[in-house]
């Protein structure tokens, strides 16, 4: 189990991202993220490189903080890269026995595997700058229509918060117990793959009931404090759209129709 994982966690310092509406947030990595489709040529990815750039430099979240958490997709972008870069017929550049690469190819697997970094790092700059506590009053406050159609939004908006919070402490519960077990002599570098499956059966059995355990917890401390799933429960910062937050939805607008344009211009 790799340590030093990122994703989902909050970066907490004060920068304009930062100081953002939870909602203009969701709305924008929503935009963003259908934008990473909207385009098929180079020039694309060109513009979201500086749009995305300009948003981590605005957020003072270290460059270096957020590359630690691309190493836990590693193996799903060499995976995704190399079946298109090899198995994408067209144009070959390069054969070798039964072995062969296209144009095509190469060009189909380095759109995806920026497509996959821009996707995580896209998605992973919400939790960063949001917290817990905002993002379920933001999702709650987007999805507050769907009342009329008894769906309990507000239930769910506490799904993904807790969900989004209990990833970085699953984590930490799951190194501490690999240090424990370490310290008891077990191995999880190296041997075979029935070997490493052996040895996370250690891993996964205290890390379920350790799981269960701050499950249980957690739902007594709301009963506790009386919580009923009510959408009217009293905010003590309720949500209010400041102007920046307004201006943020026509820029937002600009930005589809120039990724729409830019990104279907002839070039490659």
């Amino acid at each position: 189990m790799p340590k030093g994982l990122t994703i989902g966690s909050y970066y907490p310092v004060d920068s304009p991202i930062h100081r953002l509406d939870p909602r203009v947030k969701l709305v924008a990595v929503l935009v963003f993220l259908v934008s990473l489709f909207l385009f098929d040529n180079f020039i694309g990815y060109i513009v979201v490189t500086v749009f995305l750039g300009a948003v981590i430099i605005l957020s003072k979240v270290p460059l270096k903080y957020i590359l630690k958490g691309m190493k836990f997709i590693l193996f799903l972008l060499f995976f995704t890269a190399f079946f298109n870069l090899f198995f994408t017929h067209g144009e070959v550049v390069f054969s070798w026995k039964f072995i062969s690469i296209t144009k095509q190819g190469i060009r189909l697997a380095a759109f995806i595997a920026l497509r996959l970094i821009y996707l995580v790092i896209g998605s992973s700059m919400l939790t960063y700058t949001t917290t817990p506590g905002q993002l379920t009053d933001g999702i709650e406050s987007l999805l507050g229509w769907l009342i009329f159609f008894r769906v309990p939004v507000h239930d769910f908006a506490t799904m993904m918060s807790l969900a989004l919070r209990f990833i970085p402490i699953l984590m930490m519960e799951a190194n501490r117990i690999i240090d424990a077990q370490t310290a008891r002599g077990a191995r999880f570098d190296g041997g075979g793959l029935i070997r490493k499956i052996k040895s996370y059966v250690s891993l996964i059995v205290p890390l379920f009931v350790s799981a269960t355990g701050r499950a249980y917890e957690l739902g007594l401390a709301m009963e506790s404090r009386c919580y009923n799933g009510s959408s009217n429960r009293t905010k003590l910062k309720p949500l209010k759209h400041r102007l920046c937050d307004v201006m943020m939805y026509p820029m937002m607008v600009g930005y589809i129709f120039l990724i729409v344009y830019l990104g279907r211009l002839p070039i490659w």
